[in-house]
C-alpha cells in the first residue's frame, strides 16, 4: 500500500451525547482521525467487534446497556484500546472499568488536549504491548524475569504470575507492576511511574496512577488498609515488597 493509500486511524465513539460526539469529531478529524459514532450500548458492542479500530472512546452511562457491559462484550473477542468516559467522577466506577479491561478513564470534564494525550497514550501502549508480546528479536534483546516473592513478572512476553497463576492485567497495570518489581523494596513516586510507563504527554500532577494501583491491588488480592504486596508511603509513592521478608 502506497503512502497515499494508508488509512487514517479509526476511532469509535460510543456515547449517547450526540453534541459531544460532534465536538470530538470536529476536533479529532482535522488531526487525521477517522471518527465514527454510535449512541447506545448494543450498537457499541456490535460495531466495536465487527470492524478494525485503533481505539474506542466509551461512555459509562448508555441506553440499552451500560458501558461496563459494553466493555465486557468487547473484551470477549477484542483487545482494542478502550478509553472510558465517566460523568459521575466516582472512583469505584473507574476501578470497575479498569478491572473489566479499560485501558484508561477520563472524567467528562476533560479538555480536548487531555483527551488527545490520553488517546495517544493508550494506543501507543497497545502497540508496544503487541510488539513485546511477539518476543525479543534475539536473545540479546531479552530482559530477565523479575521475581518478588510469589510474584513473577516476565517483560518479554508480558506475563505476570501470582502463585504461578496468570494475572489478567491491562497494559498500564503490567507496566506499573513491572516498574515496582524492578525497584523491589524501593519507593517509586507517582511521577516516576508515569514517566517510566510513558502514560502521559503533558506535565501535570496526575492522580490516575492511584486508580491503577487500586485495580492492581484487587487483582493481587491485596488490602489497601493492610497491604501485603504494594505499600503506600504517604506523600512519597508506592513500593512492592515480599510479605515474607517484611
Amino acid at each position: 500500500m502506497s503512502q497515499s493509500e494508508v488509512r487514517p486511524p479509526r476511532l469509535l465513539l460510543v456515547d449517547d451525547d450526540r453534541e459531544l460526539c460532534e465536538l470530538l469529531r470536529d476536533y479529532l478529524e482535522p488531526l487525521g482521525y477517522d471518527v465514527q459514532a454510535v449512541h447506545n450500548g448494543p450498537d457499541g458492542v456490535a460495531r466495536a467487534i465487527a470492524e478494525e479500530w485503533q481505539a474506542v472512546i466509551l461512555d459509562v452511562m448508555l441506553p440499552g446497556m451500560d458501558g461496563f457491559e459494553v466493555l465486557k462484550g468487547i473484551r470477549k473477542t477484542s483487545m482494542v484500546p478502550v478509553l472510558m468516559l465517566t460523568s459521575r467522577g466516582d472512583e469505584m466506577d473507574r476501578i470497575v472499568g479498569l478491572e473489566v479491561g479499560a485501558d484508561d478513564y477520563l472524567p467528562k470534564t476533560f479538555s480536548m488536549r487531555e483527551l488527545l494525550a490520553r488517546l495517544r497514550a493508550v494506543t501507543r501502549r497497545a502497540s508496544l504491548s503487541q510488539t513485546q508480546a511477539a518476543g525479543p528479536a534475539n536473545d540479546e534483546d531479552a530482559q530477565p524475569e523479575v521475581v518478588v516473592g510469589k510474584i513473577r513478572v516476565n517483560p518479554n512476553n508480558r506475563v505476570a504470575l501470582l502463585d504461578d497463576r496468570p494475572l489478567s492485567l491491562t497494559p498500564v497495570e503490567f507496566d506499573i507492576l513491572y516498574s515496582l518489581a524492578r525497584a523491589r523494596g524501593r519507593v517509586k513516586s507517582r511521577e516516576q511511574l508515569l514517566d517510566e510507563i510513558r502514560d502521559r504527554e503533558w506535565e501535570v500532577f496526575d492522580r490516575s496512577v492511584d486508580v491503577h494501583i487500586a485495580a492492581l491491588r484487587r487483582k493481587l488480592g491485596d488490602d489497601a488498609r493492610q497491604p501485603r504486596f504494594i505499600r503506600t508511603l504517604r506523600s512519597a509513592g508506592y513500593m512492592l515488597v515480599d510479605p515474607e521478608e517484611v
